[in-house]
């Protein structure tokens, strides 16, 4: 069932795409001589009128193929590609990845309409920290942080995640009482100990774990995600912010820490110990403050608002994610294709379901097809040969010319970009195969 959805997912961000194509091409006159639904040979189709409508083989792409598109002998009828303006051409290339970026909208609608957005909001700060010297206190809202505008709190950790905090001061614009602030932070270099795992520290529920580091302590411990910690060193918690409570007001400190959790219904203690090893500790600069992870809900305007953010953010993600793999600082085997996408998608499908309802299975789903969705729109903008970014620059290349570029030559780019696309996709593919078989 977790393939099956998976693969739903993916051919529903793949149609968007492709309609987006075939709808603007209709729009402007333009003949379709196929619409498809995955690549391979044919497994079920019909024809209506000038169009044959088929789904392939296999659920990974699709395709709008228009009259004259790839063929010369075609180009010069009235229903042609080729035959139209340059900027109704743009338009319909355009059009795929722009498809995209309103799926995403539209089911960021859904889900934050059902569960809210993530202010920056700051949910804790340490006493005597950089952040409690600064004057930033537990409530304020994040309204920038050197300079970069901040909407939600996921921006907040995409800054820290993209920016590495040094010993060079913060700058940090935040609203109180409805009044805007600015402060300066400087960062202290510590050393900070891990248990590994993670869990949601703002919460009235139990402190449920999330995920388990490998080799750190809690993974050696044998706690599992899916454990709840009912008591530290002896003290009761009931909820994740009583655990985050306590953990700010006990910080690690190498000794011993002893654990109570509850597993199917069923208690169980154990005792670790975390030493000062490079695995087991960090070390770096830090602000002295946290910020939420949970959602709050809004009117009807703020959702049409944060959906935008919502999209927005997807988008400068992608973006500055492949600015890291362009600079090395992501490294080849990061990159995931097809296999690994659905893979993750089942994951995801097969934990939501153990742990939630239908609701939650639905908005989780949701929230997978909105990343997705913003990324195939970004990366199909890029301007590589074959790809509807390399079309668009060279519909640009030809307005600003005046005349077009000889469609023998373009066609040889965009075969040649296409050939070493398949190149990657085969490198892509055994890499998935690699990091889902072989980990």
């Amino acid at each position: 069932m977790s393939i099956i959805v998976a693969i739903l997912v993916f051919s529903i961000i793949i149609i968007i795409h492709e309609l987006g194509h075939f709808l603007l091409a209709k729009k402007n006159g333009i003949g379709v001589v196929e619409f498809s639904i995955g690549l391979g040979p044919t497994v079920a189709g019909f024809t209506k009128g000038e169009t044959k409508y088929s789904i392939k083989l296999l659920p990974f792409g699709g395709m709008c193929q228009m009259v004259g598109e790839d063929s010369e002998q075609d180009s010069a009828a009235e229903n042609a590609f080729y035959s139209k303006g340059v900027w109704q051409r743009f338009s319909v290339i355009f059009a795929g990845p722009f498809f995209n970026f309103i799926l995403a909208f539209l089911l960021s609608v859904v889900v934050i309409g059902v569960v809210g957005y993530d202010p920056a909001t700051v949910s804790s700060v340490t006493a005597g920290s950089p952040a409690a010297v600064a004057g930033l206190q537990e409530g304020d809202l994040i309204k920038e942080i050197d300079g970069d505008n901040v909407s939600i709190g996921r921006e907040v950790d995409s800054y820290f995640l993209y920016n590495e905090i040094t010993a060079e001061p913060v700058e940090i614009v935040y609203e109180r009482d409805g009044k805007e602030y600015s402060t300066t932070i400087e960062p202290v270099l510590t050393k900070k100990y891990l248990l590994g795992f993670n869990y949601y520290p703002n919460t009235d529920t139990a402190a449920e774990v999330l995920s388990v580091s490998e080799n750190y302590p809690f993974h050696l411990a044998g706690i599992l995600p899916g454990d709840i910690v009912t008591h530290v060193n002896g003290v009761a918690l009931s909820t994740g912010a009583e655990l985050s409570e306590y953990m700010d007001a006990h910080p690690l400190d190498g000794s011993v820490v002893s654990v109570t959790y509850e597993r199917n219904g069923e208690s169980g203690t154990v005792s670790t110990t975390v030493e000062l090893t490079p695995l087991l500790y960090q070390e770096g600069y830090t602000t002295g403050f946290t910020y939420n992870l949970y959602r709050e809900k809004t009117d009807v305007l703020g959702v049409l608002k944060y959906s935008l953010i919502e999209v927005k953010y997807w988008i400068v993600t992608t973006v500055k994610n492949l600015g890291l793999l362009v600079t090395g600082q992501l490294k080849s085997t990061d990159v995931g294709g097809p296999v690994a996408i659905i893979g993750t998608i089942g994951d995801v499908y097969e934990q939501t379901q153990e742990q939630g309802n239908a609701v939650d299975v639905i908005m989780q789903m949701a929230y997978i097809t909105i990343l997705l969705s913003a990324n195939l729109g970004v990366m199909n903008l890029l301007p590589i040969p074959a790809l509807d970014g390399g079309k668009l620059l060279f519909t640009l290349i030809e307005a600003f010319r005046g005349k077009p570029i000889d469609r023998e030559k373009e066609g040889m780019v965009h075969l040649i970009g296409m050939a070493l696309l398949m190149i990657l996709m085969v490198f892509i593919f055994f890499n998935d195969i690699k990091n889902v078989f072989f980990k």
